[in-house]
């Protein structure tokens, strides 16, 4: 069964919702686990950053009036005694700063003669705490966890991160014509979306195990699939079997299972047979349409937002493109339409087709009862993991 369409902005933000709704407790993970959620609570450095005062340039660390009378070294790692009047000593970037310095002589405008070492010597160091002082507030909650803030959590003396887990997903594929090797052959065609969408969905933040299928075309087998993938999974992605036709039995085994619409379908083209489901222990089953560049618009339009909104983030934002061409509208629906970076219409897009993606910026957005004119600016949907 198929309901009214679902407009394309809603859906997506309805999708999101529904994830971040149904996002999990958060927990302490470790730094490579955490790059991708939201920080579920503030980043607090638990020490002065720095934690003692370091030298920002090469030099020599003096105390006193020179010139000065060269006495050792302080290397990054070592604790320096105190300077004495009079004294210097080499010292290297992010080396700690002796106690008693006055000055740093950068390496470069110093000279060096028996023993002594003269120039202008400046506060060449970092204080302890410019960064940040114990205790303070460095991040809030919410952030999204990049690498940068990755490493500011370990400058800071982290070694785990409260953020919300990958969720774990897994891709069922539907359909008895679907070959896994060779080419297609016999009325049958090679299976092209058990092997791109779980990395799409691992780009996106999920944990994505292998694809089960082909299932066979029967109900049965479909509820069978449903329940093993569910078994392990928070969210399970099903290519085909999304309309209503002879053998598209998903809707029908999605009643068998208990799960609920959240979405179902989309005013969008192509792609618009893509659904979402919920089951009765908050578990989610996103149904993307089997032919490819539709299942691929799914992912963009209702999946990535989901695991979004799942791992605490906020709505992925759209980008924009400048046309370099008319692009038509598709009436009342949104019309997610394939170009490259320079804003052109790409060949080879068609629902069924995937050579056009394979190079494309992702897909312009034309809303509905729209069309794009060349040289206008639209809304970019970019593909996860391109």
């Amino acid at each position: 069964m198929t309901g009214t369409p679902l407009p394309w902005a809603e859906a997506r933000e309805t999708a999101w919702a529904a994830g971040y709704a149904a996002k999990p407790a958060a927990s302490e993970l470790p730094f490579g686990e955490a790059v991708g959620s939201a920080l579920a609570a503030p980043l607090v450095a638990v020490s002065d950053l720095p934690a003692f005062p370091t030298s920002a340039v090469d030099g020599w660390a003096v105390a006193g009036q020179g010139p000065w009378r060269i006495d050792g070294a302080v290397l990054a790692g070592q604790v320096p005694e105190a300077l004495k009047p009079g004294q210097a000593v080499k010292i290297a970037t992010g080396a700690q700063v002796p106690e008693g310095t006055e000055g740093i002589i950068r390496l470069e405008h110093s000279t060096v003669e028996d023993e002594l070492v003269d120039g202008p010597a400046a506060r060449e160091w970092r204080e302890a705490g410019e960064e940040a002082a114990h205790g303070e507030e460095l991040l809030p909650a919410g952030t999204p966890v990049s690498p940068p803030v990755v490493g500011l959590a370990a400058a800071a003396g982290h070694s785990t991160l409260p953020a919300h887990a990958r969720p774990d997903v897994r891709v069922v594929v539907f359909g008895d014509e679907l070959l896994t090797s060779g080419v297609s052959r016999e009325g049958r065609v090679r299976d092209s979306l058990g092997p791109m969408v779980p990395h799409m969905l691992q780009a996106a933040g999920a944990a994505a195990g292998p694809s089960i299928g082909p299932v066979e075309d029967t109900l049965e087998a479909h509820v069978a699939a449903l329940r093993e993938a569910l078994a392990d999974a928070d969210l399970v992605c099903t290519t085909g079997g999304t309309m209503v036709g002879p053998v598209d039995h998903l809707h029908a085994a999605l009643a068998e299972i208990g799960a609920e619409y959240v979405i179902n379908t989309v005013a969008v083209r192509p792609g618009f047979p893509m659904l979402l489901a919920r089951t009765a222990d908050g578990k989610f089953i996103a149904g993307l349409p089997g032919n490819p560049q539709s299942a691929v618009i799914a992912v963009v339009s209702l999946v990535a937002p989901l695991l979004a909104g799942l791992r605490g983030l906020p709505l992925p934002p759209l980008g924009t493109i400048g046309l370099a061409e008319d692009v038509p509208g598709r009436g009342s629906f949104t019309h997610l339409a394939l170009v490259d970076r320079a804003g052109r219409r790409l060949g080879h897009h068609g629902s069924a087709m995937l050579r056009g993606l394979a190079g494309a910026a992702g897909f312009a957005v034309i809303g509905p009862d729209a069309a794009g004119a060349e040289g206008a600016t639209v809304e970019l949907a970019t593909v996860p993991g391109v």
